[in-house]
């Protein structure tokens, strides 16, 4: 398996995809070299072009590769433990794990904003220097999330031999091993989460069959005093520090 980076892995597709002759209009090319004490520099529109082809792995990045996936999750176990189905809505929970996910990391977006684009914005550095010194913050903050036991197994299923240096192992490897690390963590918390208010359904039911009320809901009478109890102890607030508190972000 190559062990390219992402961002060199988008490089070098772009740069076969387009064939360094095709034309925009006469005697102008989207693809010529600058050869600099920096490294090699392409064209501006071709630049233009990794960047718009980068743009549209956006959603996929945010979903991948930061935060998200977690915050996600355990909102929407939250809202499974109250008994909500569609409260909040799906747009809401979204916003809320993207606002916090963007505060969350903002960190590693200082890094990259300091280590790559500002030296990119002013010359200092090519774009292929900028996408690989951009990498080196995330890939910290990925590793910090992911558990050696996923990072083990998902190198053994990509056949790949276990690696001592952690600035050694590829980009596609580490993606998958940080993301059932998340999934793992998300649902630990979401079992935490969901215990209390089992406990007052339990109770509620217990009560509903005590005095014969069988063909009552115990999820209707449960729900305003798991809404009550989960307002009382402010669990929003101590859901999302909770949340924020379960990250470890390398400064």
């Amino acid at each position: 398996m190559s062990r390219t980076t992402l961002g060199q892995t988008l490089l070098l597709f772009a740069l076969l995809c387009i064939s360094p002759q095709v034309a925009l209009a006469e005697g102008l090319t989207i693809l010529t070299e600058t050869q600099r004490e920096q490294g090699t520099e392409y064209s501006v529109k071709l630049q233009i072009l990794i960047l718009m082809t980068l743009l549209s792995f956006v959603p996929a990045f945010v979903i991948m590769c930061t935060s998200f996936t977690r915050i996600v999750i355990v909102l929407a176990i939250l809202r499974q433990a109250l008994g909500l189905q569609q409260t909040p809505p799906n747009q809401v929970l979204v916003g809320i794990a993207l606002i916090f996910t963007l505060l969350i990391m903002r960190p590693v977006w200082s890094k990259i904003y300091d280590d790559a684009y500002l030296p990119y914005s002013t010359g200092e550095a090519t774009l292929a220097q900028s996408l690989k010194a951009a990498e080196g913050p995330l890939r910290r903050y990925m590793l910090d999330q992911t558990q050696r036991k996923a990072l083990e197994q998902v190198t053994k299923i990509a056949g790949e031999t276990q690696m001592a240096d952690e600035d050694d192992i590829p980009f596609l490897i580490l993606l998958p091993a940080y993301l059932l690390s998340e999934l793992k963590v998300a649902f630990q918390i979401g079992f935490m989460l969901f215990l209390p208010f089992l406990v007052i359904d339990l109770v509620v039911a217990s009560v509903l069959m005590s005095m014969g009320m069988m063909m009552l809901s115990p999820l209707i009478v449960s729900l305003p005093f798991k809404l009550l109890v989960f307002v009382i102890v402010d669990g929003w607030g101590l859901l999302m520090g909770s949340l924020a508190n379960s990250f470890w972000v390398s400064t």
